[in-house]
């Protein structure tokens, strides 16, 4: 039969994925979690920088990452570069300090389409979960599920898609006032 656990689990990462990706967005203030979706070329592998380094906020608008290994001080330097945050590294030592500038409208507004284009990957994926809830319950019908159950099963599964998909667009709608928040 139908595991709506299974769907419920599967919404939910859809949702959890999403928060991450909106937690590497930057409104106005540094924030250690930025850096998550950047990867470093060490060790013969693509590693977290969290995994390269210590990362702190020392101040609203700094973020530091003491690097461990002298060697790869250059690569977590180009990678940061390379990311697409808009942030320019400043080396002294093995400490790389990044200086979170202010946001201007015309980067507050690309942030808040992009913010928008990762939700719309976030509904995507609620739906395929959809899409896949529902070609169950299809398959259990050509094996003898009555059609109220059948109903039923589509309502739920109905329900489970509407109230993600509002936690998606209540998440966006956060996220995009605290973008444009000066």
């Amino acid at each position: 039969m139908l595991d709506t656990d299974d769907l419920e689990r599967r919404m939910g990462g859809a949702i959890s994925s999403l928060r991450t990706e909106f937690a590497s967005l930057r409104t106005g203030r540094a924030s250690a979690t930025m850096l998550e979706p950047v990867m470093v070329e060490a060790y013969g592998q693509r590693t977290p920088i969290n995994q390269v380094g210590t990362v702190n906020v020392p101040e609203p608008r700094m973020v530091t990452i003491n690097v461990w290994d002298k060697s790869l001080v250059g690569k977590v330097e180009k990678a940061i570069r390379e990311s697409g945050l808009g942030i320019n590294p400043q080396l002294n030592g093995t400490i790389i300090m990044l200086p979170i500038p202010e946001l201007n409208e015309e980067r507050r507004r690309e942030l808040t389409r992009v913010a928008g284009q990762y939700a719309e990957n976030a509904r995507v994926s609620i739906r395929n979960v959809r899409r896949d809830g529902m070609d169950q319950i299809k398959k259990a019908k050509g094996d003898g599920l009555s059609e109220d159950d059948q109903k039923l099963w589509e309502d739920e599964v109905q329900d489970m898609t509407d109230k993600h998909i509002a936690a998606i667009d209540a998440a966006l709608d956060t996220k995009q006032k605290e973008i444009m928040q000066v």
